[in-house]
């Protein structure tokens, strides 16, 4: 098999947005969706939840020093709500039947 088979191969995961995790055992934990992913998008979908990690700590860091001012609500929920988007976009792109009416019904895209 060449590398370019190989990195096309696609296996199942199990997603839970909430909960940041991309499963490849769909009895390990919960979760809300399944796709199917080759190699390059399963490393993508894990960057985009890694990036979404890191904006929730600095939402965190920036409320615990300035509990009373500084940057608002939204302002601070723009970044991630972009990013919420791209993680069910990918989500909705390769996901199940199941998973892609489950994203239609919550109307995030």
């Amino acid at each position: 098999m060449s590398e370019m088979e190989a990195g096309e191969e696609r296996k199942s995961y199990y997603v839970s947005v909430q909960a940041g995790q991309i499963l490849e055992d769909p009895e390990a934990a919960a979760y809300e969706l399944e796709v199917s992913l080759n190699e390059e998008e399963h490393i993508k979908l894990r960057e985009l939840f890694d990036e979404l990690s890191s904006m929730d700590e600095a939402e965190m860091f920036h409320f615990s020093k300035h509990p009373f001012g500084g940057a608002s609500d939204s302002q601070m929920n723009v970044g991630s709500d972009e990013l919420i988007q791209l993680v069910y976009k990918k989500l909705y792109e390769h996901g199940t039947e199941t998973t892609k009416r489950h994203i239609e019904t919550m109307q995030i895209l």
